[in-house]
């Protein structure tokens, strides 16, 4: 990451409602912080680049989420949570349909939802087999970290 991406960030982030942002990207950390208290200690997030099929003016830079912590085994089916806070869209553009949707099987590893922080796209993918019982939230929906977004059969 240049410095010039940096400080497109900084900006982004003084201009958003978000509060707190902490990016890794390899030996790489960026922490950006609004609150009047200190740093908070936060889960780590392993962060590995993909591509994603989006037009290059809306997407800074594409990231695929790996938040073992967001996924929640219950007794009702597992919980795929929301591993940042951000805009969630369930489908890849506004032209095609859904990830997944109520009904659809899903496979580890595979994309659920895309959450948009700062213009970074992270993939959110299930740490689960199973079926989509319950889709928790609308596309375009703000989430916060550890809302749960799906619960899989």
């Amino acid at each position: 990451m240049d410095i010039k991406e940096v400080k497109e960030l900084m900006e982004q982030f003084d201009r958003s409602s978000l509060t707190e942002f902490n990016l890794h990207e390899g030996s790489f950390e960026l922490y950006m912080n609004k609150n009047k208290t200190g740093r908070q200690a936060l889960p780590a997030i392993e962060v590995e680049k993909v591509a994603v099929d989006q037009p290059k003016e809306t997407a800074a830079a594409d990231v695929k989420v790996k938040a073992p912590s967001s996924s929640v085994q219950q007794e009702g089916g597992n919980i795929i949570s929301s591993p940042i806070v951000g805009v969630v869209y369930l489908q890849p553009s506004p032209d095609q349909p859904a990830f997944k949707e109520t009904g659809d099987s899903v496979k580890k590893g595979e994309t659920v939802c895309i959450i948009e922080a700062m213009k970074l796209l992270n993939e959110v993918v299930s740490d689960f087999d199973g079926t989509i019982a319950e889709v928790l939230v609308e596309n375009e929906d703000v989430v916060e970290y550890g809302q749960p977004l799906f619960r899989i059969n």
